[in-house]
């Protein structure tokens, strides 16, 4: 489902030199497998799923998805094959606040390859328990429920790889806990493979799969 080779991404420092931040050899995932990645601030965890995704560009090697090489891409392409493919589970959100809490599951639907399927997009919503609050906005919504109306919108075109970054991270614990446990829940459902980093070893904890991203990152400490 995910194959990585020699994936490096590298950043201009404010003296005019480059770091880089992630250089990771051979990183694999298989359908409906479900990893947890340690990592603390600033280790290029976030950086590395940016890269899956194609929401950076990387420097050289691939990232192939359920067998399309998304480093292939240009910019547009990448855009496609992300709203054809993955679903990403942010840990800020990034909801839009002018828009309801169906309608934010509807537009990201709308980039994908079945389009707005206001059906599907109910039943995901219901699913996550926000079926009574689909004319809501997101400030009218607690944390936790925001998260989980994040969780809808990735899930919503059925992705076959969802990434999650930190996406407990600014809940408490009894809302992190459920979260996580709604997300691998209809991951296990769609077979979706699930890559998810995280510092915080509760949740890494609930894994059987886990590795340490310092263990497959291969940049050189300074």
């Amino acid at each position: 489902m995910l194959a990585v080779h020699d994936l490096r991404k590298s950043f201009l420092t404010p003296e005019g030199g480059r770091v880089e931040i992630v250089h990771v050899t051979e990183f694999a995932l298989a359908p409906g497998e479900q990893l947890a990645l340690r990592g603390e601030s600033g280790s290029g965890k976030t950086t590395f799923l940016n890269l899956i995704a194609g929401i950076l560009a990387a420097d050289s090697g691939r990232v192939a998805i359920d067998g399309a090489e998304m480093t292939a891409l240009g910019e547009s392409q990448r855009d496609r094959l992300r709203a054809e493919k993955l679903g990403y589970i942010f840990q800020t959100f990034n909801l839009l606040q002018g828009y309801t809490v169906l309608e934010n599951v509807l537009l990201g639907m709308s980039f994908g390859p079945r389009g707005a399927d206001r059906a599907h997009a109910r039943e995901m919503l219901e699913r996550v328990g926000l079926g009574h609050r689909l004319d809501h906005f997101p400030r009218q919504l607690s944390t936790g429920q925001q998260q989980r109306v994040a969780v809808a919108r990735a899930l919503a075109n059925r992705p076959k790889l969802v990434l999650a970054d930190e996406p407990t991270g600014n809940l408490d614990h009894r809302h992190g806990h459920e979260a996580l446990a709604l997300i691998r829940e209809v991951c296990r459902e769609q077979n979706a493979a699930l890559l998810l980093v995280s510092h915080d070893e509760e949740v890494l904890a609930e894994f059987e799969l886990r590795k340490d991203f310092a263990a497959i990152n291969r940049v050189t400490k300074a």
